[in-house]
């Protein structure tokens, strides 16, 4: 899923940025190492995956967005970020990954998983991105949103994803994940890696709508409606693995 949460407070960026974000490309060693990395996290990830039981709550939500012709705008906060890769996986689901070194084996691994690339982040591209995701969900896609990535805070929403719902007309479907046994990285985002043969938990909370009158104090409503929303929904991912 996304790495990025971009927003329409985000859009304003130094020129020079987008030309370092890229100056590794210039680099044979780096193009190679990014390539190298891509192949084997998706081995490593596709291996733990394939070992993970799951237990969901909520995903007719999904199907029902679908079925009304419509695409969700699929939010979680960015430490899930890999067990949700995995479960949500050949769905055909735009994200958003850094222009830098990073994001392109990250790119690397998320679209052998059968995700779209975006390419932009809080920081750098974010208008481009932004406007390749319109027009993907637009062409029929979904969109994946870490909504505080790629640099936090952790648990604090970006604006991109409701922006994003704004634009487009699509609701904002929140989901959180949650693993019984798993590995917390020492990161800004405490990353959560399930253990292998692990029993991971998905949360899927009713679809957020974003009227396109909305202004930008309705914007704001939105986000911290949605950041409630992510902490029932982790609340209830915590029930479901105790049951």
């Amino acid at each position: 899923m996304s790495t990025a949460g971009c927003g329409a407070r985000d859009l304003t960026v130094s020129s020079a940025l987008p030309e370092r974000a890229g100056s590794w490309r210039a680099s044979p060693l780096k193009r190679f190492e990014a390539a190298a990395i891509s192949v084997a996290g998706y081995r490593l990830v596709a291996a733990l995956g394939a070992t993970l039981r799951w237990r969901t709550e909520g995903l007719e939500h999904f199907d029902e967005i679908a079925a009304s012709g419509r695409r969700p705008v699929m939010a979680f906060w960015h430490g899930r970020i890999l067990p949700a890769t995995y479960y949500f996986r050949r769905r055909g689901i735009v994200v958003i990954t850094s222009e830098n070194f990073d994001g392109e084996w990250i790119a690397g691994i998320i679209e052998r998983f059968g995700y779209r690339t975006a390419r932009g982040s809080t920081s750098r591209g974010a208008r481009k991105a932004l406007r390749q995701l319109t027009r993907d969900m637009r062409a029929g896609r979904a969109a994946g949103f870490t909504l505080d990535g790629p640099r936090g805070p952790a648990r604090v929403a970006q604006p991109g994803a409701v922006w994003l719902a704004k634009a487009t007309g699509n609701p904002i479907l929140p989901f959180h994940l949650e693993a019984d046994r798993h590995w917390t990285l020492n990161s800004w985002d405490r990353t959560q890696i399930p253990k292998p043969f692990a029993t991971v938990a998905i949360a899927m909370g009713e679809p957020i709508e974003v009227s396109r009158e909305t202004d930008q104090e309705g914007l704001q409503a939105v986000r911290r409606t949605l950041e409630g929303r992510l902490g029932g929904l982790e609340d209830r991912a915590h029930e479901m693995l105790r049951a």
